[in-house]
């Protein structure tokens, strides 16, 4: 679960730092600026759009809906040659 906790924590606090702290210097950097507003919806739209795209690709990967249509006999000679098995000839 480690495995798997640790990206997850790792990119939510990566945006979380774009989206919420990234504005916040914005507002004290460009005190006069006209554009100060449009630059602090930004970074936040930028922020929710690339965590919420990262996080479906994430989840998605997580746990797969489909997996690979294979057929049995393909099966048998994967299991065959990755575990280096001899088949069983009758």
């Amino acid at each position: 679960m480690e495995r798997k906790l640790l990206p997850l924590v790792a990119v939510t606090g990566f945006w979380a730092v774009v989206g919420i702290v990234f504005p916040i210097l914005a507002q004290f950097f460009m005190k006069g600026s006209p554009n100060k507003g449009i630059v602090q919806l930004m970074l936040m739209m930028t922020a929710a759009c690339c965590y919420l795209f990262w996080l479906c690709a994430f989840l998605f990967q997580l746990n797969p809906l489909l997996g690979p249509d294979l057929d049995t006999g393909l099966i048998r000679v994967m299991m065959y040659e990755w575990r280096d098995l001899e088949p069983n000839t009758p």
